[in-house]
């Protein structure tokens, strides 16, 4: 009998005994392609020495220092890395312990940020629909996705949600993809209006959405048009990159492709590899002089925020990421990776749009390709593909509501940098298997 509180209580889950590379194993031998990273974490694959050794060199060191008290060397490295490879006048970085710590570390901040300004009626944050920031609180009140509001939709904060850069969707026929880019990004103009410009603090939003839209990216010229309004209004621009980040769209930070750069950005996931719990939340040089100038003190903080041990684990991680030139890797494997998913599954009858950025991969799943018409969510089909790809030694991270929250199926893959070219032959059939055999 276990005393683990499990994420579902009717699920007997096997128990992970070991890792190498891209594989995981279980107890009794069995051996996991690990497609999914668990949830876009495992960058660097498992067992990886060099993250291995640092943590247990830190381990010999020092294991804790509460930052109330102390700074560290690994905590100070690892900002010094951040900031010299991240985009446009990011300048300070806040370490916490993972996702959701991050986005509500950025909420506040913006907020924070106003009131030491002499704007404190600045309250308004906006984000988007189908978006998922996190967890707590004020995470979940950032994201979009209703399935994960429902029921705690009383405790939640007032966000205001315009809909996603989702041009499979969205997108009206005979539009140009730059004219749907714009068109979209206009929602953002017109919330700040309605709103009120000068009540809106913050805009957040996921520069290539991960688990509840499947590897969504933008359309041309989207997030550029999101800057101009942003600055435009004064409002602060929120990036989370929890998921999409760290390398993992082909780009160190996946906003360097969209040639933009946020006033506040969230990493995590890819940062610790799944070695330990960390992320970052980083803000501009202006955004960090408001409060050293004003207050003096971000009200804010946790026990484990700057923890030496998991510092020590993202400085090697963000090394290897960048001394093995695993980025370019990304890139390269990622258009491999493409390829097979189109050459499988492009005619489909039930696969509707293959979409994404370097390892960063999603697949939506129709009811009939032609019309896009969703499966009946009562028949699950995205649980039963998890369960099927698990039982073939895959693991990969279908979700529902993919359109809104209770509609729509798709797929999620984001393997580790280090993926072969046979275990993206292996990922391919196995996911192809598993499909068939739901559909």
């Amino acid at each position: 009998m276990s005393h683990i509180f499990p994420r579902h209580t009717r699920q007997q889950l096997p128990v992970a005994v070991g890792g190498e590379g891209c594989y995981l194993f279980d107890a009794t031998g069995k051996k996991y392609l690990d497609a999914s990273g668990g949830a876009a974490v495992s960058c660097l694959g498992h067992n990886d020495s060099t993250v291995v050794d640092a943590i247990k060199a830190q381990l010999d060191r020092v294991a804790f220092a509460h930052t109330g008290f102390f700074t560290s060397d690994p905590a100070e490295a690892l900002a010094d890395l951040l900031i010299a490879n991240a985009p446009g006048t990011l300048d300070r970085v806040y370490l916490v312990s993972g996702g959701s710590e991050a986005t509500e570390a950025a909420i506040k901040l913006a907020r924070q940020y106003w009131v030491e300004k002499g704007e404190p009626q600045r309250t308004k944050l906006i984000a988007r629909k189908q978006s998922y920031h996190g967890n707590t609180i004020g995470a979940l009140s950032a994201g979009g996705n209703e399935w994960r509001r429902a029921q705690f939709g009383p405790l939640l904060l007032d966000v205001s949600h315009i809909d996603p850069c989702y041009e499979y969707r969205l997108r009206h026929e005979g539009e140009s993809l730059e004219d749907y880019g714009l068109r979209a990004a206009q929602a953002l103009e017109d919330e700040i209006l309605r709103l009120g410009a000068e009540n809106v603090m913050a805009f957040m939003a996921e520069p290539v959405v991960g688990a509840t839209a499947g590897a969504l990216a933008p359309a041309p010229g989207y997030f550029k048009r999101i800057r101009e309004i942003c600055d435009t209004y004064g409002v602060l621009l929120i990036l989370d990159e929890v998921m999409c980040g760290m390398g993992r769209t082909g780009s160190l930070f996946a906003c360097e492709q969209d040639d933009v750069a946020p006033d506040i950005a969230c990493i995590a996931k890819g940062l610790g590899a799944g070695y330990q719990p960390i992320g970052a939340m980083l803000c501009s040089a202006e955004i960090y002089q408001a409060i050293e100038q004003g207050s003096g003190f971000f009200q804010h903080g946790h026990t484990y925020i700057g923890h030496p041990t998991a510092a020590a684990c993202g400085l090697a991680v963000v090394g290897s990421i960048l001394e093995r030139g695993l980025v370019a890797r990304v890139r390269e494997q990622g258009d491999k990776l493409a390829a097979r998913l189109e050459d499988k599954f492009g005619q489909h009858p039930n696969v509707g749009d293959l979409r994404g950025r370097g390892l960063f991969r999603g697949i939506e799943l129709v009811a009939d390709r032609d019309t896009k018409a969703v499966f009946d969510p009562a028949r699950g089909v995205a649980a039963k593909i998890k369960k099927a790809a698990f039982a073939e030694g895959l693991i990969c991270y279908p979700m529902s509501g993919t359109v809104d929250g209770k509609h729509g199926d798709h797929i999620l893959l984001a393997p580790p940098f280090i993926i072969e070219d046979a275990q993206l032959d292996e990922l391919v059939d196995k996911l192809a298997r598993s499909i068939a055999s739901v559909i």
